[in-house]
């Protein structure tokens, strides 16, 4: 499980970005000044860092020198949005920048993308009693192997990395097919057969007008019928 240290002084995006990132299946550490960063910094080794630029003690660029040494990837997350602010983020080191206000999709997207540049990017994946191994292309539900197809075993990837996220079918379609949609038969065909194989038709939740989501483990399954 990769470990993300969260640095943001603003609690209710803390917040928002650590859930999400739970949910993703992450480990999150969250710090709210520079100086608790720079303290865990030196006492834990994460994946990844995600960091405010303007904070109370340390700002996020001396933040990314400490990391620098380290090897660790930065993604900034601020509210500096001018085009300066960006080329200045990205030339001191950073690995991508995120201007707020952002939607959780893309923070997970850009996450799983920096992780996988760096080398770090999630191993396995885990949900109902279904392991997926990224690298070895392999997944088991409960020991035993499932038979998927390439698409079948990418599709339910993006569903486990995004676990709780409703994602639109549009964006699904371009992950795993690498082009516009233009059909939604294919993509739900695909999803009917997940359903079939894992025996997952109340895990993997279709979304009214959006597209498909995985249930979390602590949510309440829909009521049958419904």
């Amino acid at each position: 499980m990769n470990r993300i240290l969260i640095v943001e002084d603003e609690g209710t995006i803390a917040r928002l970005i650590e859930v999400s990132l739970k949910r993703a299946g992450y480990a999150c550490t969250v710090a709210h000044d520079g100086v608790a960063a720079a303290d865990l910094i030196e006492a834990q080794d994460f994946d990844l860092a995600l960091l405010d630029i303007m904070l109370p003690g340390l700002d996020g660029y001396e933040l990314l020198e400490y990391l620098q040494p380290m090897g660790t990837p930065v993604i900034f997350i601020t509210a500096k949005g001018s085009t300066r602010d960006r080329v200045r983020g990205l030339s001191l080191g950073a690995d991508d920048y995120l201007v707020k206000p952002f939607e959780v999709e893309e923070l997970l997207a850009r996450v799983g993308a920096v992780l996988r540049r760096a080398g770090r990017g999630g191993q396995t994946l885990t949900a109902f009693g279904v392991t997926l191994d990224v690298v070895a292309r392999q997944v088991t539900q409960n020991g035993s192997p499932v038979d998927l197809t390439p698409r079948e075993f990418a599709l339910l990837e993006q569903l486990m990395r995004n676990r709780g996220a409703a994602l639109y079918r549009d964006v699904l379609y371009e992950r795993v097919w690498g082009a516009e949609l233009t059909d939604t038969r294919t993509l739900d065909l695909h999803i009917q057969r997940l359903r079939k194989k894992l025996g997952w038709q109340e895990q993997i939740e279709t979304v009214y007008r959006v597209g498909y989501r995985l249930r979390r483990e602590d949510d309440t399954p829909p009521a049958r019928g419904k």
